[in-house]
Formats: structure tokens, C-alpha cells, sequence
């Protein structure tokens, strides 16, 4: 019997054993959660209040309140306060130093920037009331200029913000003007940039923001090696001469609604009587900075680009002698294997020298193209497989007499491919090193592979150098004289270095 009750008491026991465990680790744990419960409570806990800054802007600001300050500008007088003013270092120099408005409350303020309106000394005067600001878009250039005026750092930084997400073709000028002007360089890096993506593939179907684009800033686009050409140089050129009909003929905006590039109304310079060319004449004088940036060798290698040239008679026929020189030049040394491509050229050289060509992509699909002109004997070939764009020199025997003989020919070429939101702003863009390629007949060498983050349609801008540059040496005994330059002595240098290469003498030269 006592085997039995030992038994039965035992567990009892242990229950109780248990239960004091579980008492002890209930303790524990209600210690725990009081500790963290006392951190909480003992750690200060900032909370904004939103009332007290909408309370200051409408006691203060909208309602004038306690104003100790007078400020009249522009014809309006605003009752505010010196403490919140002296947010600016404009005011903060003026209140606090030897000025007379120092002991003054009165202050005018003279505006000579017409960009700076009422309506945004409102918006800049409540701002310094406000731990937030609402900037309209329309409003944006007054409200950066009135803020350049007071030397509102924070309050550039959030126009610059805004300027740069709104940029579209209505803004992209006027924002890249006001940048220029205000010295906010975030913003004119950001449009010109937009423009040198949009200039061709958007503006040349619409004129009434075309003709916004000052001389000046046009010129810089048509020099840049990082336009996207759409087709040739011709379309840029096309394009010069839409803009300037438009610059010389003030059209409203539904006029130049109805005008296009191509319109017969642009046959105005080619019905011009006179043989003097446009750019020669007072009327045209302004705009030669502007077509003296465009790559003219790149021009007068399709005979469909020199006909148009010569019937506009924009371009005066002597600006064409050196570069028809050069290319007579290139195309002779390509003729006789004495040029077989551009070798480390300096980057400088290749980008103010290299063949500027485009186009777009609307779709992911299989698509091969060449652009057309005369490219030294090189017949390339883009290909695009949707994931890789692809370049092929193309080679075929019954062509032969027009393309180069030669083995291998290599190039340079550099390649870029953006993809574009609603308000053609880059979502994406992806850009080659200039990349040095030789390819035998009909080999194809990959230039690059698409970016995941492309999305289609995509635009390709190609830069490409088929033949060592102008005025660079090909061969040590040979310098490239200019136009004026006596032929003769280049003459016999060439025709030794003939001799030496074919071990022959003027009758192959004659053949050939």
C-alpha cells in the first residue's frame, strides 16, 4: 500500500515541480515585456503637426498677422515678417547688416526679369511659410527665376526636380533656356539631352516647336556626335532647312500645324531667282554657323544628296571643294589597298569625323538594313534578332565591280539604343564603347545585346568610320595636302608607295 501511495504522490510532486517552472518563466516574461514597456514610454516620440505649419501659413502669411515687414514689388505690397524672410540670404543680408532697410519695415524691390510674375513672388514669398511647396509646372520657369533672385537653394533644387520630370516637347526649349540663364545645369544637361534624342525622330513633323530652338542652341545640336541621326545626314539636313523657313516666316501655331519638312512651301529657297546661295545673302548670313556644323562629306556620298543640294542653293558650291577632295582622296587610297580602315583613331577624331546614321525599331522583331549612299567599297548590313543588333558585310559577285576587293576591311563604330516613356523622356539607354571590327566578305561580328530594361520601339543611333580620317597620315610617306596645296610632290610620293606595294610601275596605276 505505501509502494502504491509513493507512487501516486510522485507525480503529484513533479506537477507541482512543473508548475513552478512555469510560474518562474511567466515572471521572466512579464519582466521582459515591463522593461520594454518602460523603454517606450521613456523614449521620446516625434510626431509632426501638421496643423501648426497650415497655422503659421494662415495666420502669418495669408492673413498678415503681426507683420513687421512691408515688401512692395511689382505693384503689390505683401505684409510678412523678417524672421521668415531671413530664410533667404537676400533678405537675411539685407535685415541684418548695414543696409537702411536694416532698421527699416519697409522694403521695395525693384524686378527687372520679366520672367518673374505676382504670382510667383506669391508662391516663393509663402514657401518660407511652408515646410512644402505646390509648383505647377506651367508656372515652374517664374518660380526658379524668382528663386534664383532670392538665392533659395532648396527651392531651386525642387524646380530643377520638377523640370527635369516634366521635360516633354512643349517644355524641352524653354526649360533648356531658363537652365541656361539661371545656371541650373541639372536642367540643361537633362534637355539638351532629351533634344538630342528627339530632335529628328519628333520635331521634324512638328514645326510650331521647332521654330522655338534659337540659332545658338540649334548649332550645338547639329555638332554633337551623339544626335540620333534618323536615316542620314540628309534628314538633318532636311530638317536645318524646315527650321530656318520657319525662323524666316512667322507662322501662327495652326499654320505650322500644317506645315511638314517636305511641304511645297519649302520650295521657297529652291525657287529663289538669284544664283547667289541663301547662306550668302543677308537673309542667310545668321543661320551658317548652324549648316556649317553638318558633316558635308557625309552628304555628297548619294547622287539623290547632291541634287537636292544644288537645287536649294542654301550651301554656297566652295564650302564642297575640301570635302569632295577628301573623299576623291579616300576613295583612291581605298582603290589601291593603301587604306584598309581606320586604326586607333583618337576618340575626339572619331566623333567629329564619323558617319551619323538611325533609325527606329518599333517593333521586336526580325529586321535587316543598310542605309544607302557610296561607303568606300563597304556594303554593311545591320541585323537585328531582337536580342542582339548584328552588322555583315555583304558581298556579292555581281556587284563586284563596285565594292573593295580587299580580304579584310575593318571600321570603327559605336552603337546606342534607347527606349523612351510617354513623354519620350529615356527610360533606358545603352551605348558601345567605339568598337574596332574587320570583317571578311559576308562575315558578321555582333555590336551589341540588348539591355533587358529596352522596351520597344527602340531608337539606334550608329556611329561609324569606314575610312581612316582626313589630313591622318595612312602611310608615313604620305601627308594629305589641302585643296590649295600644290599636288605634285604628294603625287610622287603616292606613286612610289604604289610601286612598293604592287611591284609595279604606272602601267598598273593606269589599269587600275
Amino acid at each position: 500500500m505505501g509502494n502504491v501511495v509513493d507512487k501516486v504522490t510522485s507525480p503529484i510532486k513533479a506537477m507541482r515541480g512543473t508548475k513552478r517552472k512555469r510560474e518562474d518563466n511567466d515572471s521572466d516574461s512579464n519582466e521582459e515585456i515591463n522593461d520594454l514597456l518602460d523603454k517606450s514610454l521613456a523614449t521620446p516620440k516625434r510626431k509632426k503637426l501638421i496643423s501648426t505649419a497650415k497655422y503659421i501659413y494662415q495666420a502669418l502669411f495669408k492673413e498678415e498677422r503681426n507683420s513687421d515687414i512691408t515688401v512692395h514689388a511689382l505693384g503689390k505690397v505683401w505684409r510678412l515678417h523678417k524672421v521668415y524672410l531671413s530664410q533667404s540670404p537676400y533678405f537675411a543680408s539685407m535685415f541684418n547688416g548695414s543696409w537702411r532697410e536694416a532698421d527699416e519695415d519697409y522694403v521695395h524691390i525693384e524686378i527687372i526679369d520679366p520672367k518673374i510674375t505676382i504670382e510667383s513672388l506669391y508662391s516663393v514669398f509663402g514657401s518660407l511659410y511652408m515646410d512644402e511647396v505646390s509648383l505647377e509646372p506651367r508656372e515652374i520657369v517664374s518660380i526658379l527665376a524668382t528663386a534664383t533672385l532670392f538665392q533659395l537653394d532648396s527651392l531651386i533644387d525642387r524646380c530643377a526636380e520638377v523640370m527635369i520630370e516634366t521635360t516633354n516637347a512643349e517644355t524641352a526649349v524653354r526649360y533648356y533656356e531658363a537652365a541656361c540663364e539661371y545656371g541650373v545645369k541639372s536642367v540643361k544637361q537633362s534637355t539638351f539631352g532629351w533634344m538630342l534624342v528627339n530632335l529628328l525622330s519628333l520635331y521634324y513633323k512638328n514645326g510650331k516647336w521647332l521654330r522655338l530652338i534659337s540659332i545658338e542652341l540649334m548649332e550645338l545640336l547639329v555638332n554633337s556626335a551623339d544626335l540620333y541621326v534618323m536615316q542620314t545626314e540628309l534628314s538633318l539636313y532636311t530638317l536645318l532647312r524646315f527650321w530656318m523657313f520657319l525662323k524666316l516666316h512667322p507662322l501662327s501655331d495652326e499654320e505650322c500645324d500644317k506645315v511638314t519638312a517636305s511641304d511645297e512651301q519649302l520650295q521657297y529657297f529652291a525657287n529663289r531667282t538669284s544664283t547667289v546661295a541663301f547662306l550668302n545673302t543677308p537673309k542667310g548670313i545668321p543661320y551658317e554657323r548652324c549648316f556649317r556644323a553638318l558633316r558635308l562629306h557625309n552628304l555628297l556620298n548619294h547622287h539623290v544628296d547632291i541634287r537636292v543640294l544644288k537645287q536649294d542653293n542654301i550651301i554656297p558650291l566652295d564650302w564642297m571643294n575640301e570635302p569632295l577632295f577628301q573623299q576623291w582622296n579616300s576613295m583612291l587610297l581605298v582603290d589601291q589597298s593603301l587604306d584598309k580602315g581606320p586604326k586607333e583613331v583618337d576618340e575626339k577624331v572619331f566623333l567629329d569625323t564619323c558617319i551619323r546614321c538611325g533609325r527606329t525599331l518599333p517593333e521586336n522583331e526580325y529586321l535587316k538594313w543598310r542605309w544607302t549612299g557610296f561607303n568606300f567599297g563597304l556594303d554593311l548590313i545591320l541585323i537585328s534578332d531582337t536580342k542582339t543588333l548584328r552588322v555583315k558585310r555583304h558581298h556579292r559577285t555581281e556587284n563586284e565591280r563596285l565594292l573593295s576587293l580587299q580580304v579584310k576591311r575593318q571600321f570603327l563604330i559605336r552603337v546606342s539604343v534607347a527606349s523612351l516613356n510617354d513623354l519620350r523622356q529615356v527610360k533606358h539607354q545603352q551605348t558601345t564603347p567605339i568598337q574596332q571590327i574587320a570583317l571578311e566578305k559576308n562575315e558578321e561580328a555582333m555590336l551589341i545585346m540588348f539591355d533587358k530594361e529596352l522596351t520597344y520601339p527602340l531608337l539606334i543611333s550608329v556611329n561609324m568610320l569606314v575610312v581612316s580620317p582626313p589630313r591622318v597620315s595612312l602611310n608615313p610617306a604620305i601627308t594629305l595636302a589641302s585643296p590649295a596645296a600644290g599636288p605634285s610632290k604628294q603625287r610622287r610620293e603616292a606613286a612610289a608607295c604604289d610601286d612598293e606595294e604592287t611591284g609595279a610601275g604606272n602601267s598598273t596605276a593606269l589599269s587600275s
